[in-house]
């Protein structure tokens, strides 16, 4: 693993949301499923996966979920079920309540808090399959109350293989019983426009390759999405006080992902970058996925030396990673410093695949830097907030010369009007009420 002086390395990394083609490609498809519904999204899924499909076995049955639990080791029961409970009490914690406020003058403001009505996630299938994904997206939606929560899934390679067993457990321990054997950009058109078998939904979420990425981004705006997603990141700032064996360990976690994942290690110790990469390289040999992790570091991976932890603080706000790592003598005190960061890790025990598994919060995080402006996936993104207002006589009498002042401002006499006559009625009969 190559180590850069902070001076040389660029912060600032472009990510490329797909080729020319791969953007018409996806417009067509998104296009053919709203003109055609089950049609073209039968005729895609044969071209794409090669699966043959009837319109009735587009959703999974009872008895395939039932059948799937055979399929998995009682062990990853137990484990995928803990998670769950792990991750809703997490979630739990960012509940919203709808609030009123009764003002002196008899006017009520407030705000009320709703969860969206139907919900689509997509879990990728393949060698991408992360039951875990599933968890991450239905158990905050149903924490907000979303009452249908739909997933879509691509059906087994050539006709030959079905889902994949363990995302369908998952699905069940989650509580997911409509689920869609279709996947790529046409199982995200169909989300959005609905067809003849699948119903539309309201916002659509969940990680996939470039053409579900692309096809998410068209879709928006008939519905909303959790985010465009680009290749996973992690970033380590550490001391010489952690293990290299640890460190290299968790960015080797990260650049097994994908070709393109980033991993990145910060620190001011010389001696310590030299240690790592050496064991980055002596661990990478061993792992299965080295074509990839290898891939990764070797173009999107480095050690940065700073001058000191200070100056690695600054590097990290402005990389903005998905995942930061801080792995330095007394790691807690260093919070209150990182402005931008999906999730913050602290310690030498708190491990990305912890949070990416197990602890609770979500690992659907912001990456390309976007952590500077978003956040991960939570209670929030499945509700939706309207304000309310009840205006008392008293208080439109009050203000309506300054409403009235701020809408002949903007030239917007029709606005002023609105507020004019009631004052014109209301405020002569307050006169003569005695009011």
């Amino acid at each position: 693993m190559r180590i850069v002086p902070i001076q040389e390395f660029n912060l600032q990394r472009e990510v490329d949301y797909g080729t020319p083609e791969q953007n018409i490609s996806v417009k067509e498809i998104v296009g053919d499923i709203k003109a055609e519904g089950d049609a073209a999204l039968l005729r895609y899924t044969e071209k794409h996966d090669r699966t043959v499909l009837s319109a009735q076995q587009l959703r999974v049955t009872e008895a395939e979920l039932t059948a799937a639990y055979e399929q998995v080791e009682p062990s990853f029961v137990q484990a995928i079920a803990t998670a769950a409970a792990n991750i809703r009490a997490f979630h739990m914690r960012e509940k919203r309540n709808s609030w009123m406020d009764l003002q002196p003058d008899g006017s009520i403001l407030g705000q009320i808090i709703r969860p969206l009505k139907r919900v689509g996630v997509y879990v990728p299938g393949g060698k991408a399959a992360y039951p875990s994904s599933v968890l991450m997206n239905v158990i905050p939606a149903q924490v907000a109350g979303v009452p249908e929560i739909v997933m879509v899934t691509p059906p087994g390679t050539n006709g030959k293989e079905g889902i994949d067993p363990y995302i369908l457990v998952a699905a069940a321990e989650a509580g997911v019983n409509e689920i869609y054997r279709v996947g790529g950009a046409q199982a995200i058109a169909a989300l959005a426009y609905g067809t003849e078998s699948i119903p539309p939904v309201d916002k659509i979420c969940g990680p996939g390759n470039i053409y579900v990425a692309l096809a998410k981004r068209e879709v928006y705006g008939v519905v909303d999405i959790d985010s465009i997603a680009g290749p996973s990141e992690i970033v380590v700032l550490a001391d010489e006080s952690a293990d290299p064996v640890y460190v290299a360990a968790d960015l080797l976690s990260q650049a097994e992902h994908d070709e393109m994942a980033s991993a990145i290690l910060v620190t001011p110790s010389l001696a310590f970058a030299e240690a790592t990469s050496v064991e980055v390289q002596r661990q990478l040999a061993l792992l299965p996925r080295r074509d990839i992790a290898g891939a990764s570091v070797d173009n999107y991976g480095a050690i940065l030396v700073v001058e000191s932890i200070a100056e690695g603080i600054s590097v990290v706000n402005k990389l903005a990673p998905e995942h930061l790592e801080i792995v330095v003598e007394d790691p807690m005190s260093y919070v209150g410093s990182i402005e931008n960061a999906g999730a913050i890790f602290l310690g030498p025990y708190s491990s990305e695949p912890v949070g990416d598994y197990f602890a609770g919060p979500n690992h659907i995080i912001p990456t390309n830097g976007t952590a500077r402006f978003s956040s991960p996936v939570d209670v929030d993104d499945f509700i939706k907030k309207s304000s309310m207002i009840y205006y008392s006589k008293e208080a439109l009498l009050k203000n309506g010369a300054m409403i009235m002042e701020l809408a002949r401002h903007e030239g917007l006499e029709g606005h002023a009007r609105a507020i004019e006559v009631r004052l014109e009625k209301e405020g002569k009969a307050g006169v003569n009420n005695g009011q």
